[in-house]
């Protein structure tokens, strides 16, 4: 007798893949204005993997990914000097410099390197305001030099480095962050739980998935957009 392969009987939803909706209630962003602020908290939330900063900017609030060092009370600047911390536009910030929460077109807020102990450095400038940021990959991107970042580098870097030792601390931790786990390689799997599984020595099928197909039967090796050289 037959049944859904586990992606599609995921996809019909249960209890373990729905996300509180308290987990995301701390949405991260720039104010757009510029002056003193002040660390007012640092809280915790459940849907970051590091810890946020609640500064205040006049009669505004925003959060922030926590940096090295901060603590409540502290006052940080938003377009002026080059402290850790403090929130400028990438053409006001040496390069050189570790930064994080990169906005990706000016405003959006920051969208990139937001994960505990994560940061990108300034790399060098390009004619017509754009500068060029080398991501911890390794690999270089160009933005305007009008996104602004915060300096320094994000806290709890040494997150992952603690082991959970038992699996009900991971099975607790996955569940908070909304995780599928544990992760079953598709090969090991019965025929009938998926289209690579019995691999009968791990020989893999080849299957490409229709352009079409709904996401529950989106499997295997996905249809590429065209084919040949450009």
């Amino acid at each position: 007798m037959g049944k859904n392969i586990i992606s599609q009987a995921r996809g019909h939803g249960s209890l373990s893949y729905r996300v509180p909706k308290k987990a995301f209630r701390y949405k991260i962003g720039y104010p757009m204005k510029d002056g003193q602020a002040k660390i007012i908290n640092i809280i915790h939330s459940p849907g970051h993997s590091a810890p946020l900063i609640k500064v205040s900017i006049g009669n505004e609030i925003f959060f922030n990914p926590a940096f090295n060092g901060a603590y409540v009370g502290q006052e940080i600047n938003l377009g002026e000097k080059t402290d850790s911390g403090n929130i400028l536009m990438l053409k006001e910030i040496p390069m050189g410099m570790k930064v994080y929460n990169i906005e990706i077109n000016p405003g959006d807020g920051g969208k990139m390197i937001r994960t505990a102990g994560s940061s990108a450095t300034t790399f060098k400038k390009h004619p017509n305001n754009k500068i060029a940021i080398l991501m911890p990959n390794k690999k270089e991107i160009i933005l305007s030099g009008y996104c602004r970042a915060t300096i320094g580098e994000i806290a709890g870097g040494g997150r992952i480095l603690k082991p959970f030792i038992t699996a009900g601390r991971k099975f607790y931790k996955m569940k908070a962050r909304n995780k599928l786990w544990p992760r079953t390689s598709a090969v090991k799997m019965n025929a009938i739980d998926h289209p690579f599984g019995s691999g009968r020595g791990k020989r893999i099928k080849p299957k490409i998935a229709k352009r079409n197909a709904p996401a529950g039967n989106r499997v295997g090796h996905i249809r590429p957009r065209r084919t040949g050289r450009r």
